[in-house]
């Protein structure tokens, strides 16, 4: 009785075998997709630009530093190496997210945040490269909340960033419209009404007011500004925007720390943080509590003016 039960159990085993091939478990005709190159776990978001965290030359955002379309091949997995996300507002937007190329990014309305989903594939892709990153790949934020930063699995298996949910990609130019191939071009905004450079906060960006709109201040005088965090790093820049076309300096804290003589061409900033920067050396004269990054330090009245930080 024993050996007619186990017969009957291997008999089943194959039986089942058999079924899982047919409904494609393992045969052709219902293979699987490949598995997606999916981040694992959290993003490996890193605060300040490729520049002042010493990216590798010609991989990231540099890989395709012309705009144009996506590259293939090992360029294309060198430039899936990292990308840079920058809040700026140094193109006609009020204010736009760039890469490290400076090359604007785009969200597109056929698109959804909530939850977000990638369209625009195959020959739309061509035109509109998505902002791609392999596993394991850095993502440097300046002016950009970390946590507003998510990524999403796209059709072709590739991991395409998001800004609060929705896709981000470049312009690489259509039949009509150039590509974007510097730090202010917008050639794609408002393409086919459906494409918009994406603001630090997810939203489309608008054109400037030529009367000169300007957006609220982020930092306020000291004393008045609480303290809402002590920062461990900041990192100054001698173009607003956190450009990396000009020097960058890094301080670390804790204390008040003094700059080099050329830190007080800064005129933006990102720190890890709350910190009060100051006009002269050892923490003295007029001052201004920052809490995180300032894209333009005009905003603060010490623009080329820094000498020293503290750390609160």
């Amino acid at each position: 009785m024993s050996g007619k039960r186990s017969a009957a159990f291997t008999a089943l085993l194959l039986t089942g075998s058999l079924l899982l091939s047919a409904c494609g478990g393992t045969g052709d005709a219902g293979a699987p997709a490949p598995a997606p190159s999916a981040v694992e776990g959290e993003l490996n978001l890193v605060s300040g630009t490729a520049k002042s965290n010493d990216a590798p030359p010609k991989t990231g955002d540099w890989a395709v530093p012309e705009g144009g379309p996506a590259p293939e091949g090992e360029a294309a997995e060198s430039a899936k190496a990292w990308v840079q996300l920058n809040a700026t507002k140094a193109t006609p937007l009020k204010k736009v997210v760039v890469n490290g190329a400076g090359l604007t990014l785009y969200r597109f309305d056929e698109d959804t945040a909530k939850p977000s989903k990638a369209t625009c594939d195959d020959a739309c892709a061509k035109v509109w490269p998505p902002v791609v990153i392999k596993n394991g790949g850095k993502v440097f934020v300046a002016g950009i909340k970390k946590d507003a930063v998510g990524y999403v699995v796209r059709a072709d298996g590739q991991v395409q960033l998001t800004l609060y949910g929705w896709p981000m990609y470049r312009f690489a130019g259509n039949k009509d419209k150039a590509a974007d191939t510097t730090l202010g071009d917008i050639n794609g905004q408002g393409v086919g009404g459906t494409w918009f450079g994406i603001t630090p906060t997810g939203e489309k960006a608008v054109l400037k007011d030529p009367a000169g709109d300007k957006p609220g201040i982020i930092v306020e005088e000291s004393p008045a500004a609480p303290a809402t965090g002590g920062a461990a790093s900041v990192t100054f820049f001698s173009e607003p925007g956190f450009a990396d076309s000009g020097f960058s300096e890094g301080v670390t804290g804790p204390g008040c720390k003094n700059l080099t003589t050329t830190a007080n061409e800064a005129s933006s900033m990102t720190a890890t943080g709350s910190v009060k920067i100051w006009a002269d050396k050892d923490c003295k004269g007029k001052s201004f509590t920052v809490n995180g990054d300032v894209d333009d330090l005009a905003e603060t009245g010490l623009d080329d003016q820094v000498e020293s930080v503290r750390f609160l």
